[in-house]
């Protein structure tokens, strides 16, 4: 009882430590980019005082209304990415799954591709045609995944690896043989599908906010069942808990919070295998810290990819799936070394 009291009064300032790192790089990012900002005057804009002679207007401008959604929006999206891919290792017991095992980036590209062929220059909940596209285009796929795995009720965890693979195969074919018959919308279809946040704004803010308290909320509702899951699911189900339903919601949910991340910030891989991985060696495997400080440590890792996304090159700015995959891949591969007995 001492032991358990200590580690988690240890877990505590570690997550406290992580909410503090989280703050003050978020200020730090506001001061980057094109136009540096003192940490004064953005510390003095974010807490509300008036622009002043030390304060100059468009700097004001810079932060609110540019910046400021930018950061919240990248930290949101990364702290969801995380918590998925932390959920889908849980409920596959794959080390290697991440948020877009089921194919649910590359229907989302197929959808922005078609959006972006097709789409009219309108927008409604600050999701434009093409970002609304995409997340349909996510959402069509998962249900699709879903059904193909489905077999008398029950949903087969090999079956979703294997369906998300060929249909990630067929849609990915599908958006070159597009790109080929529409040579002159190549450079958007592709800079969308490498992620950007640079069209954030609070209208993004806004609409991801209430699927993600829901969404992450359900998560931390069933961290018990899921680290009764991954001791296995017979031993789960002799303790009560109902796999077939857990592990049907976990993917539902997961799959829903994918979509709406991928319509608002377009492709953004590896979040969800690296930042689980790397918390899971500091805090261990109780989902009951590990869901709450890998939505934690997906948004720093996101805002810290997107600073150097905008701040890189001086003429231009680097799509953060770049920056996610060059960290990512490498990543990847080490894991992919330390596991691969377990695939023979």
């Amino acid at each position: 009882m001492v032991h358990y009291a200590v580690k988690r009064k240890a877990n505590l300032i570690k997550i406290a430590l992580l909410v503090f790192i989280l703050v003050l790089f978020a200020i730090f990012a506001i001061t980057q980019g094109s136009v540096k900002i003192p940490v004064s005057d953005v510390v003095n804009i974010v807490v509300g005082k008036e622009p002043s002679e030390m304060v100059k207007p468009s700097h004001v401008f810079i932060v609110k209304q540019v910046r400021l959604p930018r950061i919240i929006l990248s930290a949101l999206v990364g702290g969801i990415l995380s918590v998925i891919g932390t959920v889908f290792q849980a409920v596959f017991k794959n080390p290697m799954a991440d948020p877009y095992v089921m194919g649910v980036s590359s229907g989302a590209a197929f959808g922005a591709t078609m959006g972006i062929l097709f789409g009219i220059g309108v927008s409604a909940f600050g999701l434009s045609v093409v970002s609304f596209m995409a997340f349909i285009g996510a959402l069509s796929t998962m249900i699709m995944v879903y059904h193909l795995a489905r077999v008398g009720g029950k949903v087969s965890t090999t079956g979703i690896l294997l369906a998300g693979i060929v249909i990630n195969a067929l849609l990915s074919s599908s958006i070159s043989f597009l790109m080929l018959l529409n040579h002159n919308k190549i450079d958007q279809i592709v800079t969308w599908t490498m992620g950007s946040f640079n069209a954030a704004s609070w209208e993004h803010v806004t609409l991801i906010v209430i699927p993600m308290v829901f969404g992450v909320g359900y998560m931390l509702s069933i961290s018990r069942e899921l680290n009764a899951m991954i001791v296995g699911e017979e031993d789960a189900q002799n303790m009560g808990v109902n796999v077939a339903q857990i592990k049907k919601m976990a993917l539902m949910v997961a799959s829903l919070l994918a979509a709406i991340s991928v319509a608002v910030s377009g492709i953004i891989g590896f979040v969800g295998l690296i930042v689980p991985h790397f918390l899971r060696m500091i805090f261990g495997s109780d989902h009951r810290i590990l869901l709450p400080v890998s939505f934690l440590g997906g948004a720093i890792f996101m805002m810290f990819c997107d600073t150097i996304a905008r701040s890189l090159l001086a003429n231009m700015e680097i799509p953060v799936g770049i920056i996610t995959s060059i960290i990512g891949g490498p990543f990847f591969l080490i894991l992919l070394q330390k596991h691969k007995k377990k695939f023979v």
